[in-house]
């Protein structure tokens, strides 16, 4: 098992459109077992390639039961009907904030042998894939915030420890 050392807020890889991957070998083997294997403890949901430093765009998910990765996501199809849902990050530990997500997403990919790849989802799955889908666009969700709601995860922030590590 391979679990990586998590970036946080502040790291400019996770400010940073990623990379497509086009080569299909051991690395991108690697990186993706190493993905499945960081999400993997309790309380993860989603796991993007820059939350580990790896700028190109791959990310791993576990929830409610279904696990696996994608390669190359785009989002194909989100649902108009929205929802306000607690949301928190691991690059942005302890904090969580009510964020508007679609209740549906879509996302389609590759996956290691370079074949289509597509997974829906509905309330948290949709959340995480849409979360994770922003990472490799080089957003985190408190850009997603209203103004109140980033000024206060801003304040709050500052005050953990993690933060003045960083």
């Amino acid at each position: 098992m391979a679990m990586r050392e998590l970036r946080y807020f502040g790291d400019p890889v996770l400010k940073t459109v990623c990379d497509p991957v086009t080569r299909f070998d051991k690395g991108t083997k690697s990186l993706v077992t190493d993905l499945l294997d960081t999400v993997r403890p309790d309380g993860r949901a989603g796991l993007a390639a820059p939350q580990i430093g790896v700028g190109l765009r791959v990310f791993s998910y576990d929830v409610e039961g279904q696990f696996g990765y994608v390669i190359n996501p785009e989002i194909v199809e989100l649902s108009a009907a929205t929802h306000e849902i607690g949301e928190g990050c691991l690059s942005v530990p302890e904090l969580w904030f009510p964020t508007v997500r679609a209740e549906h997403a879509v996302v389609r990919g590759v996956d290691l042998r370079n074949e289509p790849v597509v997974v829906e989802g509905k309330d948290v799955l949709a959340q995480c894939l849409q979360h994770e889908t922003d990472h490799l666009d080089g957003l985190l969700y408190l850009d997603r915030l209203t103004k109140d709601r980033k000024r206060q995860a801003m304040g709050q922030m500052r005050e953990k420890a993690w933060f003045r590590r960083a």
